[in-house]
């Protein structure tokens, strides 16, 4: 994706918030009174972020013992049988021209040939027209 297409809502380095700011001191006070007291009480009812988070981690199962490599039952495809084409493919003859109608292949710009059938074309590309 190349990033002169994507607009202006897609942010690289994640989602995060910047610093709030508040319209003025008494608000500020009381958001980090908030805060505070929301904290205690989550540590009074023993729901701490980082001891949920290893909680949760020790309850999943282990990843080792889940996955195994074999196909489940009833998606085998063995009683399909294999299309049998009756041959093998080959190359196809490299394309020559072989008339008399080009006179030759002149180059306007870089890599652009351009087969050239008349004189007039000829000094057309000498001069840069089309």
């Amino acid at each position: 994706m190349t990033m002169h297409l994507v607009g202006p809502y897609l942010s690289l380095n994640g989602k995060k918030k910047g610093k709030t700011k508040f319209r003025n001191a008494d608000q500020a006070r009381q958001a980090r009174e908030l805060d505070a007291s929301w904290k205690e009480l989550l540590k009074r009812q023993g729901v701490e972020k980082e001891e949920r988070r290893r909680y949760n981690a020790l309850k999943a199962p282990p990843l080792a013992g889940n996955y195994s490599l074999t196909i489940p039952e009833g998606r085998s495809t063995r009683h399909i049988p294999s299309r049998d084409t009756g041959g093998n493919a080959t190359l196809a003859p490299a394309k020559v021209y072989t008339g008399d109608e080009m006179i030759g292949i002149g180059q306007l710009h870089k890599s652009n040939a351009i087969p050239i059938f008349k004189k007039s074309d000829a000094e057309d590309l000498a001069k840069m027209r089309r």
